[in-house]
């Protein structure tokens, strides 16, 4: 039979929809495709080296093959390349130091979720001036990524936007989904199909099964709409992720003690999942108060010297200099110091990192 071809009478006038369409959009922009940015920065063998072979050791610590510590560590938010690079000079001697204990990943956070308002990140607003201009801002973020990596540093980030992992991802060796993005279906789809290991915080007011569901959605396959590396829409469908785990941040209370990571292990068993945390050391951890951050990883390091192999790593917000800063227009930036969540110094994260060692240390010989 013909195929039948179906009659489109057109219409007396074009449809107008600007009642009821885009009412709320003040304007679309064009936006870079992902893979003409990797045309522009392209990967050099030896960073492509260098994630994979981080990536692969992170998956040997989650799946205890590894007794190594995974330590994420670094600016709460990146803001400016060239004090980042500083900070990544000083975090590689310190990496190659301890690399017998400690399997150290640079923290390089380009996104920042906000409760409210506020500066979301070097992508969305690099200038820092509501100028917006996301397409450098991609273009700079995945530049530092590179730098740091020339460095012989891995990389970790939190994937907050859906889109811009295509654009970044590649250079990821481990990743972040937030305390508040971790019941987000989109998220654990995402995370389903990231190349990285990724971990899962627990939600804002502390509850671990958030985390504990969204491992087990994160390890099965899922189809959903995305953007291809050309910018088409498509539907991509995912393998799953098997080297997902639980960050505990706190909540209501802080979530670090040794009861609390038995409460959490017990989940996860239940859950017939891996029995293991990684902790952070900062945000409810810490009350957001940035120095007890040492305290609390001290705390964290007697669990791991006293024998605990279920703590696999932790998380430390860390500058150039201790403190956070407002950004106020047309006023100069403290050189190194964070314009997010408070950070301790690095003069002060260097000793947190030798007692981290040695506790891997102590509890390897109690072995």
């Amino acid at each position: 039979m013909p195929h039948t071809v179906h009659a489109h009478t057109p219409a007396a006038s074009t449809l107008d929809t600007t009642r009821i369409d885009d009412l709320r959009i003040g304007a679309v922009r064009p936006l870079i495709t992902p893979a003409l940015l990797q045309e522009w920065l392209p990967t050099p063998d030896a960073a492509q080296t260098l994630v994979e072979t981080s990536r692969a050791a992170i998956s040997r610590v989650l799946h205890g093959q590894d007794d190594r510590l995974v330590v994420v560590v670094g600016p709460c938010s990146i803001h400016d390349h060239e004090q980042a690079i500083t900070y990544a000079h000083l975090l590689k001697a310190q990496a190659d130091a301890l690399k017998d204990e400690l399997l150290i990943v640079m923290r390089v956070y380009f996104e920042k979720p906000r409760t409210t308002v506020g500066w979301k990140g070097y992508i969305n607003d690099p200038h820092m001036d509501d100028s917006f201009a996301i397409n450098e801002g991609l273009e700079l973020a995945r530049a530092l990524l590179l730098d740091v990596l020339a460095l012989g540093l891995p990389v970790g980030t939190e994937f907050l936007d859906l889109l811009s992992p295509q654009f970044i991802s590649d250079l990821v060796s481990w990743g972040a989904i937030g305390a508040r993005t971790t019941e987000s279906q989109s998220h654990r789809q995402l995370a389903s199909g990231l190349s990285c290991p990724v971990g899962f915080k627990n939600g804002t007011d502390g509850g671990i099964k958030v985390a504990s569901d969204a491992i087990q959605a994160a390890q099965a396959p899922h189809a959903f709409m995305g953007m291809t590396k050309m910018g088409q829409a498509a539907v991509f469908e995912t393998r799953g992720n098997q080297d997902c785990h639980v960050i505990l941040r706190g909540g209501k209370a802080p979530n670090y003690s040794a009861q609390d990571v038995n409460a959490a292990c017990d989940l996860l068993k239940s859950a017939g999942l891996r029995e293991q945390v990684m902790i952070d050391v900062s945000h409810a951890n810490s009350s957001k108060q940035h120095r007890k951050q040492i305290d609390v990883a001290a705390d964290v390091a007697a669990q791991v010297a006293a024998g605990d192999a279920r703590i696999t790593g932790l998380m430390i917000e860390s500058h150039l200099q201790e403190g956070r800063q407002d950004i106020v227009a047309d006023q100069p930036l403290q050189h190194g110091v964070s314009v997010t969540d408070a950070c301790i110094s690095f003069e002060q994260t260097v000793p947190v990192l030798q007692g981290l060692a040695a506790a891997v240390r102590t509890r390897r010989a109690g072995r």
